[in-house]
């Protein structure tokens, strides 16, 4: 992509309203635009970080097993009415009504809707289980939304639903879910601890957190760095330096967190409020169970930010910066320079590099390179009139200090290997 031809324009100073770093950066590098608290704009460059969050998190569910599929987020009163949670979420739900007097609300969570889908389709042992999951707009009045994209009033939420015949079923495939929730956040650069959680609306029993150390975290954790052991300050009952209960040699530090999944064993609840139910060996008519798992979309990618920062700008992860390569023409560009530079972009995107080329004209060097680390590609390419004459680019790591000059074809090879 030419960035002549992009949606673009930095800032050089942090918005006076934002106090989160993930908001500071996404909005100055013109990754995201602010309409209101808790609501954004993803622009070109931020639509393409969020849209690689998503296939990662996509892939990861699709090897559990779960089909993906889309549901409404308008939902009528009626579908909330068994389960107690109309009245119960009005604090965070928008609730409304239409133009018929009808009672209607937008979604936070799709339990209710989905057990309804269900009951139409699920009859049978033989029809368990199934996994399901969507990657769809959720809406909730936060009152706490100032941490950037970290907490909105508007986000994406990938929410996946199990169902089961019995506890046994749901246990196995909630560690599979774990398993799979590492993968995801390691893959985008996150070290993400399986952390004992309150069930809270969702549950009665005990849920999981997948929580990442930050100091924009705005959760407290026990941890203990020898097992990996991690609780919610919210259900534990222990000190800073009390020894961990389960590898009993660590010691628990309390540490900030931000909470990037969870996972709730749901059990009977929804699908007795649904009446979903499965017919079992014996003919007998028993309450499917159903578990419930969430990843917000942008939260996720807001806590990258958070992780992968120095004071120049944001340090992308490979996996979902938004281009590989960030190509700068530096100079006024004579037709030998241009064609070079053109040249060198071609190759790239040739072989598959993902490429966004900085041709723009009467920018300075200096405001280039200032943008390039502020957007934060991970690897940077330099052409000018120094490196055309020995056929060469200036190749250079966002994170790393050193340069070196390599010629495009050997910068391809290497990159493939």
């Amino acid at each position: 992509m030419r960035q002549s031809e992009l949606l673009f324009k930095t800032q050089k100073t942090p918005p006076k309203d934002e106090v989160a770093v993930n908001a500071q950066l996404l909005i100055r590098a013109n990754f995201v635009h602010k309409l209101m608290a808790g609501v954004y704009s993803y622009l070109p460059l931020g639509f393409r970080v969020r849209e690689k969050v998503m296939k990662i998190i996509r892939e990861e569910m699709n090897a559990l097993g779960a089909a993906e599929l889309l549901m409404p987020s308008l939902q009528p009163k009626s579908a909330w009415d068994a389960s107690g949670r109309w009245e119960s979420l009005q604090k965070i739900m928008y609730q409304f009504q239409d133009h018929s007097g009808r009672d209607v609300g937008l979604g936070v969570t799709h339990e209710e809707i989905v057990a309804l889908l269900a009951q139409g389709i699920i009859d049978s042992y033989a029809d368990l289980p199934k996994y399901v999951y969507q990657i769809q707009a959720k809406f909730r009045d936060e009152p706490r939304a100032k941490s950037g994209i970290l907490r909105g009033r508007e986000f994406t939420m990938k929410d996946m639903y199990s169902f089961h015949v019995d506890e046994t079923s749901l246990n196995d495939f909630y560690e599979e879910s774990k398993r799979a929730y590492v993968n995801v956040f390691e893959r985008c650069g996150l070290k993400a601890y399986i952390t004992e959680a309150s069930g809270g609306d969702f549950s009665k029993s005990y849920s999981h957190e997948f929580m990442v150390e930050t100091a924009a975290g705005e959760d407290e954790t026990y941890l203990c760095r020898l097992c990996g052991f991690a609780r919610n300050k919210e259900i534990a009952d222990f000190k800073k330096g009390e020894r961990c209960p389960s590898c009993t040699a660590g010691v628990l530090e309390k540490v900030k967190t931000v909470e990037v999944g969870n996972i709730f064993k749901l059990g009977t609840k929804y699908s007795e409020a649904a009446n979903l139910n499965f017919k079992d060996k014996e003919g007998n008519l028993k309450p499917v169970v159903m578990g419930s798992y969430g990843i917000g979309v942008e939260r996720l990618m807001g806590t990258v930010v958070e992780v992968h920062h120095d004071k120049k700008g944001i340090v992308w992860p490979e996996a979902v910066a938004p281009f590989n390569v960030h190509l700068l023409l530096l100079g006024e560009p004579n037709e030998d320079l241009q064609k070079f530079a053109d040249g060198v972009y071609n190759e790239l995107e040739k072989a598959g590099i993902e490429t966004l080329f900085d041709d723009r004209k009467k920018v300075s060097a200096g405001e280039k390179f200032y943008d390039a680390d502020l957007i934060g590609i991970p690897t940077r390419i330099v052409v000018s009139e120094k490196t055309m004459v020995q056929e060469k680019m200036e190749v250079k790591k966002r994170n790393g200090e050193e340069s070196n000059l390599m010629k495009v074809k050997d910068f391809v090879q290497h990159t493939k290997k």
